[in-house]
């Protein structure tokens, strides 16, 4: 695992989309994993330049998001499929067929998380995955407990995660209390990973990250037995 810190939330950012660009620009067909939540957003601006200034081209780019709040549907402001087209999709030139979110408004869960890791594998499977972390060390929607799910999979939110998304609502009372998202096996078959930790608040899972264990309890940890993980860290979260 190779940590790199930077001295502000501009500068992760800039860091995380020079990365990504950089994987696109090796392999313009590239697959690429991503992710949803405050942190991205900086990178995702930083990627929208990097593509206005001709840097980079994403019209053969193929991309993946871990997950999805359930039941939701696309077009709500407050889906991860909406969230996307406003922050990234809308402003490069990605193909829209190209780009997958996992269905939030289907009637049949079950089937719909399986076909998501198959269209995955048949795309030839994720080139570099972009996460962000939890203050409880959740990874996409894959939350602290005694065991893990492996595969895409529907998925009841903690308390926590709940409160946590609350300021993206209206009301605590709209926050959906499931998610469908991509499994930890899911996100450990990609070929590279980007973690991507900004904030005094996420200080602790940070810590729990770089400790030598490996643990449910806190998701992230398992990233430690990926062979190519980077993590962007500001010093706000380095240094609590």
């Amino acid at each position: 695992m190779n940590i790199l810190i930077c001295d502000s939330y501009g500068h992760l950012s800039e860091k995380a989309a020079e990365m990504i660009a950089r994987q696109v620009n090796t392999k313009p067909d590239c697959v690429l994993g991503l992710a949803t939540g405050s942190t991205p957003i900086g990178t995702y601006a930083a990627l929208t330049k990097l593509y206005e200034a001709g840097k980079v081209d994403f019209s053969r780019v193929t991309s993946y998001n871990l997950d999805e709040y359930y039941p939701m549907s696309p077009e709500n402001p407050q889906s991860y499929r909406y969230f996307m087209e406003e922050q990234l999709f809308r402003h490069i030139n990605i193909r829209p067929e190209a780009t997958h979110v996992p269905d939030g408004a289907t009637d049949n869960p079950s089937a719909t998380c399986a076909d998501y890791d198959r269209q995955i594998e048949a795309a030839g499977g994720i080139d570099l995955q972009l996460l962000g972390i939890g203050q409880n060390g959740h990874i996409g929607f894959n939350e602290p407990g005694a065991t893990l799910h492996a595969s895409t999979h529907l998925t009841p939110l903690t308390e926590d995660t709940i409160a946590a998304n609350a300021r993206f609502f209206s009301s605590p009372e709209e926050v959906p209390t499931h998610a469908i998202s991509m499994g930890m096996g899911s996100i450990l078959r990609a070929r590279s990973i980007l973690l991507l930790i900004s904030g005094k608040n996420k200080h602790a899972a940070l810590s729990q990250l770089l400790s030598d264990k490996v643990d449910p309890l806190c998701p992230a940890t398992f990233l430690k037995l990926h062979p190519c993980v980077t993590v962007l860290c500001d010093r706000e979260a380095y240094d609590g």
